[in-house]
């Protein structure tokens, strides 16, 4: 499985959600600070289709997901774990 990729802010509450659950269930993960990195958040932005909500979370097989819930993330990776 390749490494899943968040975009995000450590003043997120979202994110820091998103984090907490990948670390609980030991998914590694890459995370990208949107808050410090002007590409970077333009990067998410056209990830997330004009979206600026964030987590964005890049999965390995190139799905995005935008600010999703634990359970949107766990349907989402089950099968990959």
């Amino acid at each position: 499985m390749g490494e899943i990729v968040l975009y995000g802010a450590n003043w997120c509450g979202d994110c820091r959600r998103a984090k907490a659950w990948l670390r609980e269930h030991e998914v590694p993960f890459t995370e990208v600070d949107v808050e410090h990195d002007d590409d970077a958040r333009d990067r998410a932005v056209d990830l997330a289709g004009g979206r600026k909500n964030i987590p964005v979370v890049v999965l390995p097989d190139d799905r995005v997901l935008v600010e999703p819930t634990n359970a949107e993330l766990a349907a989402a990776i089950a099968p990959e774990a």
